[in-house]
């Protein structure tokens, strides 16, 4: 079976970093991609040089801890949080990048797409103007090495809205954009099919009567009747001209699926159905789930479960989605589980995501690779410890 890459726009923008001295990790449990080695991994000028199994009197012990590629990071929502940690507050952004950063680097994410919502409710306290200063504020940071995992920007796409398309022109000059998804959560289909989960979702998080939630559902039905086939196959169209990869969100049924094949979709995110998620393996898509769902043992919005797609062969991708730390706590919870094998596990938030972005240089303990790096503590029991890491050889937590 063919997987269709991602196809980015352009290499990987590099920070600029100063060169790191030779570092060398020993007594060390190396998670290579298709085993576990117990020995020592060198370091110079930020890339991987050298992995050997055994001892090795020189260099930092590791107490037989775990290492592991840094995490790559597709589709987070969690930076909203620090730019609005309660309702009606809004946070500096610069100083919200900088918090939503020092998570996710202190979770094991050394690549991070954060997601930006583009085409906006009209009763959303986020507008477009703040997420166009929001995306100038990432790649400020990003150019003046402020930042320490790398980050890139993923566009969701509300397609139900009339202006989603104004609101994506504003963003496409940008040059750490690098995916889009089109999404549509009116009522009634994709990840809300059951109206008795949308109710349950969205009039206690908006706090509606009856009546207010029986308007809000109506009017978001309408906007998504006359906007969203139109909307999708226009965002698509300019994604193809930029290079901007393209995800679905939500797909349920063999008709979504086919038209996000028709559309160019190279990434199916969070997939509601078993039926969904085999049918876009098949066509050749990477499918995407949260690491929530695995850790929480299913879906909160009542939808397939993340390990039931695991065991049908039809997930590649894990995202942390809204808690950085569930991709590592997801991956060494399906090894202990015995549900697949760390190696297995740990793709699914490294090698993988890495791939389906087209970032060739990591996702691997490889020699040649880059030096993106993770130490974890592991404790029956208990969720793991990341104790330390490295981004192109330059500790960063």
């Amino acid at each position: 079976m063919f997987i269709r890459a991602i196809r980015c726009k352009a290499a990987p923008i590099r920070s600029p970093r100063a060169m790191t001295p030779e570092l060398i990790f020993t007594n060390a449990r190396i998670v290579l991609a298709d085993e576990i080695i117990e020995g020592n991994l060198k370091i110079q000028d930020g890339i991987i040089a050298d992995i050997s199994s055994g001892s090795c009197r020189a260099g930092e012990d590791w107490d037989g801890d775990v290492l592991i590629p840094g995490c790559v990071e597709l589709h987070t929502d969690h930076l909203e949080t620090h730019l609005q940690p309660r309702p009606k507050v809004r946070w500096n952004m610069d100083a919200a990048l900088q918090a939503h950063d020092g998570q996710i680097a202190t979770s094991g994410i050394t690549t991070v797409f954060d997601a930006l919502r583009v085409g906006l409710e009209g009763d959303t306290e986020f507008g477009s103007r703040e997420m166009s200063a929001m995306a100038d504020a990432i790649a400020s940071a990003s150019a003046d090495g402020r930042l320490r995992a790398e980050h890139f920007i993923h566009l969701r796409c509300e397609v139900s809205v009339s202006d989603v398309v104004d609101h994506f022109d504003h963003l496409r000059g940008n040059e750490r954009v690098r995916l889009a998804s089109l999404m549509d959560h009116a009522p009634g289909q994709r990840q809300f099919v059951s109206l008795e989960a949308y109710r349950v979702y969205y009039q206690g998080k908006k706090k509606l009567s009856d009546i207010e939630f029986a308007a809000y559902s109506e009017r978001r039905i309408a906007e998504s009747t006359a906007n969203s086939g139109r909307n999708r196959q226009l965002l698509a169209d300019r994604c193809h001209m930029d290079g901007i990869a393209i995800a679905s969100h939500d797909d349920a049924t063999r008709e979504h699926v086919e038209e996000s094949v028709s559309l160019g979709v190279a990434l199916a995110e969070f997939p509601t159905t078993i039926e969904a998620a085999t049918l876009s393996r098949e066509a050749g898509l990477h499918v995407l789930m949260g690491a929530p769902n695995i850790v929480r043992g299913g879906s909160h919005s009542g939808n397939v479960s993340a390990i039931d797609l695991l065991h049908a062969g039809a997930l590649d991708i894990l995202s942390s989605d809204y808690v950085p730390f569930s991709l590592v706590q997801a991956a060494f919870l399906l090894a202990e589980r015995a549900h697949v094998s760390l190696p297995h596990a740990i793709r699914l938030i490294t090698a993988n995501p890495a791939d389906a972005a087209g970032l060739s240089d990591r996702g691997r303990i490889e020699i040649g690779r880059r030096a993106d790096l993770v130490r974890v503590q592991t404790s029956n029991g208990r969720p793991p410890r990341v104790r330390s890491v490295w981004r192109e050889g330059g500790r960063v937590a």
